[in-house]
């Protein structure tokens, strides 16, 4: 193991932590991700290696039977898995996300009824606010929960690009609600629906048509999710009370830049990684290539972004550990850790040569993943505005 990515201040079972993610992703994951992803084909045995790893319930408390580890700690163990494969990370980020906002948002019965599930991955979470038309003005959303006579609610709509939205039991889905409020902000609902895994009709009213092909994150499913006239009572919002579910959404957006950031992180170490050792192997001009002061420039290059996307995203979840807002920080970190990935992956490539082309080659995998960095929990131009607005509020004159 190099020095890049490495962590101050770590707890001697975050460091035990780290190292059995690290020899799981070193035998179980790099060995067989490219294949896996070339075919698309979900990685089952990963998955149940990790919930038997405990990973499903890194950040839920132990008295739900979880490990009750910090948001630190998860971005350092999805820096592992994403440096082994991008997509497997993905499969525990939005499941987290759900936990999170059941945590911090749900209601004592809510907690006791789905977190002790999740903690061993036999209720799995996904977690919906996209649809087809809106992108990331969340204000936009049309799928809407009407209120019935009996107290409950009928869900229609069409939700878009929900992660796990095949293999999930447990959905976190934010809807239109009318609760009289000026603010459309207030206006908007967190509902847990329950469905079976799979594609077709999952639930009364839910269907999941399936996968989305797409050009990279491959393996594990992502779908659209479309609401016909789903009955769901009252009992399944988040919280408790509709009206809450932009802010509890925007709380879970924040740990899910974190996540993302580290995803970056993780494919800009790897690719980084093999970058390094093929400019030791290759030789032109009689010498490897290494020595050649262009490709060496562009190696120090490299891993300086990466030590810098590292450190903004062990930072951004330290602050968030600590109960303060981490917004801005977030952002940044987010923002910085897909441009660097996307910086360093090209910068890979290009060392590799026409090799980098081929897909026998783990590069042309990253190159493909790495763009999904770009947009995946907001944009760099949506990261932008936050951090801009942010900061003309703190330096007001």
């Amino acid at each position: 193991m190099g020095r890049l990515v490495s962590t101050e201040g770590l707890t001697e079972d975050q460091q035990e932590i780290l190292k059995l993610v690290r020899q799981f992703v070193e035998k179980e994951i790099i060995p067989v991700a490219t294949e896996l992803e070339h075919k698309d084909e979900y990685p089952t045995e990963i998955v149940e290696g990790l919930k038997e790893l405990g990973i499903f319930g890194l950040m839920i408390p132990e008295e739900f039977g979880g490990l009750g580890e910090s948001l630190l700690t998860y971005a350092l163990v999805v820096e592992e898995i994403a440096r082994g494969w991008m997509s497997v990370s993905g499969v525990i980020n939005t499941h987290f996300i759900v936990a999170y906002l059941l945590m911090h948002h749900g209601t004592d019965e809510q907690k006791q009824k789905y977190l002790p599930k999740m903690a061993t991955g036999e209720v799995r979470g996904a977690f919906s606010m996209s649809e087809p038309s809106l992108g990331s003005d969340v204000s936009a959303i049309s799928t809407k929960a009407t209120q019935t006579d009996d107290g409950g609610y009928e869900i229609t709509g069409q939700k878009m690009w929900l992660t796990n939205g095949g293999s999930s039991t447990l959905v976190a889905v934010l809807v239109k609600t009318d609760e009289g409020a000026e603010s459309v902000y207030k206006n908007m609902t967190t509902f847990l629906v329950e469905k079976e895994p799979g594609f077709g009709e999952t639930a009364q009213g839910v269907t999941v048509p399936g996968k989305i092909d797409k050009m990279g994150y491959k393996g594990i499913d992502t779908t659209e999710m479309i609401f016909e006239k789903h009955k769901i009572s009252a009992d399944q919002i988040l919280g408790g009370a509709p009206g809450q579910g932009f802010y509890q959404m925007m709380d879970g957006v924040e740990v899910g830049r974190v996540n993302v950031g580290a995803r970056a992180v993780g494919i800009a170490n790897r690719a980084f990684e093999l970058g390094i050792a093929y400019a030791q192997q290759r030789e032109t001009f009689g010498k490897p290539i290494a020595q050649h002061q262009a490709i060496l420039f562009r190696l120090a290059e490299m891993a300086t972004k990466v030590e810098t996307a590292h450190a903004l995203v062990v930072k951004a979840a330290r602050l968030k550990d600590a109960g303060k807002r981490n917004d801005v920080e977030a952002g940044m970190a987010k923002y910085v850790a897909s441009e660097y990935c996307n910086e360093v992956v090209q910068d890979s490539f290009r060392i590799h040569g026409g090799y980098g082309y081929s897909k026998e080659y783990e590069i042309e995998r990253l190159y493909r993943e790495a763009a999904f960095m770009l947009i995946g929990e907001g944009t760099s131009d949506i990261q932008k505005m936050i951090i801009g607005r942010a900061l003309l509020k703190d330096y007001k004159i």
